[in-house]
């Protein structure tokens, strides 16, 4: 047996001690709490210090000024940096509308007329690349297009190209492809159910008069599926003018957008006052758009007939 050091207190003491300690009411008040109430507690105590981090920052360095001014859209309107952007964008919604328009038409049109018993199915064929991630099918364009990708590949294995092209990534034809892929779905599916209300004893009236398949489609059929073209095409020209994602992985410098600009100053330039004047001259601008769009296709309809 050993001897106790001389001044320390007996073994008997000590864990006498230690029993009331852990029977006291503090500590087993404390062992009471479990974790999910700890974790619930961490949740509502964290907000409430991110807001007031974040009123003491705004408050003590940004300032905004506040007062009533139009320079920021003459900037928006004028800049010819800005100005060029927004055409750009235009230009490029305007384009994956009209390609994505004429290539869900045909698809469409074979689902609705010849798809017979199978049309569900194809349609959930259709669907089904589109349940993934939008980034993730913008990052396929891009292993497609880059300069090893799969495109480039088979034109050297074919021998149409010696060495690999750099002209089918970074730039504006990547995004027009990448977008046009991108919203294919949402085009032949409003163009579908246009179809699917045509009159098919229409189609066999005229045909019944002497029309061919092409007038019968070009007096019939389209201009009663004109309401899912215009659908369609709006569904596909408004997104798109605001998309940065595409542009940003896949554009480069000559497929940067306006929405790409937009984010720029509320990001890093901390310009909130431009940026949203980009934002709001952007949205009269492409709703100006749909509205002559709508216009156009409701007159070129009524010359048909």
């Amino acid at each position: 047996m050993t001897v106790a050091a001389e001044g320390s207190p007996p073994l008997g003491l000590t864990r006498a001690r230690r029993n009331a300690l852990l029977q006291s009411e503090p500590v087993q008040g404390f062992a009471l709490i479990s974790p999910t109430f700890l974790y619930a507690l961490i949740l509502l105590v964290l907000p409430i210090l991110v807001v007031i981090a974040h009123s003491f920052w705004t408050q003590h360095y940004l300032t905004i000024d506040r007062t009533f001014t139009l320079e920021n859209y003459r900037v928006a309107l004028t800049e010819p940096i800005y100005r060029d952007l927004l055409w750009r964008s235009l230009y490029i919604s305007l384009t994956v509308s009209l390609f994505t328009v004429v290539l869900a038409y045909p698809i469409a049109y074979f689902i609705s007329f010849h798809g017979g018993r199978h049309k569900s199915l194809w349609l959930f064929l259709i669907t089904i690349p589109f349940w993934t991630s939008y980034l993730l099918r913008v990052m396929s364009w891009k292993v497609i297009l880059g300069y090893n990708g799969v495109l480039n590949s088979g034109l050297m294995g074919l021998g149409i190209i010696d060495e690999p092209s750099t002209a089918l990534l970074y730039n504006s034809s990547a995004v027009i492809i990448t977008l046009t892929h991108a919203w294919a779905a949402f085009a032949i599916l409003p163009i579908f159910v246009s179809l699917e209300k045509v009159d098919r004893t229409l189609v066999e009236a005229a045909t019944d008069l002497g029309d061919g398949p092409f007038r019968s489609f070009v007096r019939v059929t389209l201009p009663l599926s004109a309401p899912g073209i215009i659908s369609a095409a709006l569904i596909v020209m408004i997104p798109t003018v605001g998309d940065y994602v595409t542009p940003k992985l896949v554009g480069g410098k000559d497929g940067v957008m306006i929405a790409n600009a937009i984010q720029a100053q509320f990001g890093k330039a901390a310009n909130w006052p431009l940026g949203a004047a980009l934002s709001v001259t952007t949205m009269l601008i492409v709703s100006l758009m749909a509205g002559a769009t709508v216009l156009i296709i409701r007159g070129l309809q009524r010359m048909a007939r």
